[in-house]
């Protein structure tokens, strides 16, 4: 009974150790994918960065491709969850609010959470891009996949019966507004707190895709 109860302890904390390890490379390489850019980082660097072997890492994640998916997973996802960034509670609570005006102000919020932790690694991947194709597709593969999202918030936004544009450029402003950049400028570059832009770009959609009404109420 002893031997039995110490195997499983000893698994136990194999399997701890390994969901930190692999918890801090991927951090090591969010980190480093920004700083220095995804070209310019080796597996090398990110073990030193996160304090394990290089054969960690590549038995984690087996190539720098593969680290830098799992690493914008979670960046995307604040988690290592495996569930559907619209199946995330704070996604569902959006899709649950009936008031349109009210769900763009939730949206933001939440799209501005999201902002904080991709950002800078999706800028990274665009620098990347340029020259490596495996770059590129997975840059392309990150917005078709944005796209694909702002399309349900368009068909939601629709049922409301308040969207005063058509749902295609409904989609378009949602996909053109939601990639970063907005929020590298006037958060990153011009010093606003996450909370105003919240709250401007809540009320860009509003006033851009609702029909005239109430704004909607401070973040």
């Amino acid at each position: 009974m002893a031997d039995g109860v110490k195997r499983r302890y000893d698994s136990t904390r194999r399997s701890q150790q390994a969901q930190e390890n692999r918890r801090r490379i991927l951090t090591a390489a969010q980190d480093l994918f920004v700083d220095q850019g995804y070209g310019a980082t080796t597996m090398t660097e990110v073990a030193e960065a996160a304090g394990v072997a290089v054969e960690t890492v590549y038995g984690a994640f087996r190539n720098k491709l593969t680290l830098l998916r799992r690493a914008w997973d979670l960046a995307v996802g604040g988690d290592e969850e495996d569930v559907h960034l619209l199946e995330r509670p704070e996604l569902r609570a959006v899709f649950d609010e009936p008031d349109l005006a009210a769900r763009w102000t939730r949206f933001a919020a939440v799209n501005t959470a999201i902002m904080r932790r991709t950002a800078r690694l999706r800028r990274a991947v665009q620098g990347a891009a340029g020259g490596d194709p495996a770059a590129a597709e997975f840059l392309a593969e990150i917005d078709r996949a944005r796209l694909e999202a702002m399309g349900a918030h368009v068909r939601a936004a629709a049922a409301t019966g308040a969207l005063a544009v058509p749902e295609d450029e409904c989609r378009d402003v949602l996909f053109a507004t939601t990639d970063g950049t907005l929020w590298l400028t006037l958060v990153g570059g011009r010093g606003w707190s996450d909370e105003r832009y919240a709250t401007w770009l809540a009320r860009l959609w509003t006033a851009m895709l609702m029909t005239p009404g109430d704004p909607p109420p401070a973040a």
